[in-house]
């Protein structure tokens, strides 16, 4: 099986592919765990070789690992947890034997993150044309990829939590609120927490149906938008944006780097 990682600045997810005997993949298990660059390698393994234990997988059918990170920091620790536990060299998404294999066609491409390259080459492979890939993690960033499967570039917004967090963090009254759709179609609240839910929420599918148009309008053609991360099918259910929902667009970049490097 191949044990892929994806470290974002909030959390870091372990998911565990096995080979179908029809071809393919499957995720079979998946963990999640916050994001912290101090946690070492041991620290990582007693966590993850607990979890694995539950799910009844043995430590040696894992015979492969890969992952992408957005926190330089945390590179090394997983290596180590690579390396010491389950005796294999990992890849690193975007290096080596694991190379996006993509044109990246902006002003500096090694500044790309590995989310944003892994989600082009996800998308790519499962849908066809040309495509706006959004991902709503701590930042919301869409991401223009051409027909080739070439990366053009993009855009990065505030995640809708980074916005709450500095809307509460910088009043002196206004509450803390849950992310959720508002009850009601009225934009025009009656109450604090009402009013606050209304700006975050429908002010983020403004911002996101608007950058989509024009996005679509300098692209010149066709383009399907494929959403992922955490809040896309919350927000796939009030705004008629979005041709898709792929909630394991990252992991899947992942996967097929790891394929291509196997052969």
């Amino acid at each position: 099986m191949l044990l892929a990682v994806d470290v974002g600045n909030t959390n870091v997810v372990f998911a565990l592919f096995s080979t179908l005997e029809e071809g393919g993949r499957e995720i079979r298990a998946r963990w999640r765990i916050a994001t912290d660059p101090r946690r070492t390698g041991d620290e990582y393994a007693v966590w993850l070789l607990q979890l694995m234990k539950i799910e009844g997988i043995a430590r040696e059918s894992i015979t492969q690992i890969i992952f992408g990170s957005v926190v330089p920091r945390a590179v090394h620790n997983l290596t180590v947890l690579a390396e010491k536990y389950f005796g294999l060299e990992p890849l690193i998404a975007g290096e080596g034997a694991a190379e996006w294999g993509i044109a990246i066609d902006v002003d500096e491409p090694r500044s790309l993150g590995a989310d944003r390259a892994l989600n082009a080459i996800a998308a790519h492979a499962r849908y066809p044309g040309d495509l706006i890939v959004v991902d709503f993690g701590t930042a919301t960033t869409f991401d223009a990829v051409d027909f080739n499967g070439a990366y053009k570039g993009g855009i990065i917004a505030p995640g809708i939590n980074l916005s709450l967090d500095a809307l509460v963090g910088n009043t002196a009254k206004l509450p803390r609120i849950a992310i959720e759709a508002p009850r009601g179609a009225s934009v025009i609240g009656t109450n604090t927490e009402d009013q606050m839910l209304i700006g975050v929420f429908w002010g983020y599918v403004a911002m996101m149906e608007g950058l989509i148009a024009r996005m679509r309008e300098e692209i010149g053609r066709p383009a399907n938008v494929v959403a992922t991360g955490g809040l896309a099918i919350l927000f796939d259910e009030h705004t008629r944006i979005f041709d898709a929902v792929d909630a394991d667009l990252t992991l899947e970049g992942l996967a097929i780097l790891a394929e291509r490097a196997a052969r």
